[in-house]
């Protein structure tokens, strides 16, 4: 059976001009995204996106604007789904009390998520595992680089 999974992102961006990603471990699979994840039946966007952060980031969060929604096929890599992603940019409603990481996939022995910084003037499409983090990426580089001119 085929059905839609939608899933939710949030981009944060802090003072220093970085961007949050999270490196996760399921089963023997590890991937680099952005936090967020799926919305459960019953919920808005932007709630999941609000509860998303509260249960990995431990932090609430303040949505600025919609971002990005995907506007292509895309397969689960971990079932049958069809993956709908919704992207907002977002910032900290208070202070973050993450034990951030500068090395990929160093995880603490308790757990299989951890988050780290990147700066924007060192981010790629290579930051991120998934086709649509990859667009996502994409895009925030080319409205960094029109900014620029």
């Amino acid at each position: 059976m085929s059905y839609f999974n939608v899933r939710v992102y949030g981009l944060l961006i802090n003072d220093a001009n970085q961007l949050l990603v999270s490196d996760e471990q399921s089963g023997d699979r590890s991937f680099s995204k952005f936090p967020g994840g799926g919305v459960e039946y019953g919920e808005g966007l932007i709630d999941a996106l609000k509860r998303e952060f509260m249960e990995e980031c431990e932090a609430e969060i303040e949505v600025i604007s919609h971002f990005y929604t995907t506007d292509f096929y895309e397969k689960s890599s971990f079932n049958d789904s069809q993956i709908l992603s919704v992207y907002y940019l977002v910032r900290e409603a208070g202070p973050m009390k993450l034990n951030y990481k500068t090395k990929v996939f160093d995880f603490d022995p308790d757990t299989l998520q951890s988050f780290r910084w990147v700066n924007l003037t060192e981010l790629t499409e290579d930051d991120v595992t998934f086709r649509t983090d990859k667009t996502a990426v994409s895009l925030l580089l080319s409205l960094i680089a029109q900014g620029a001119e």
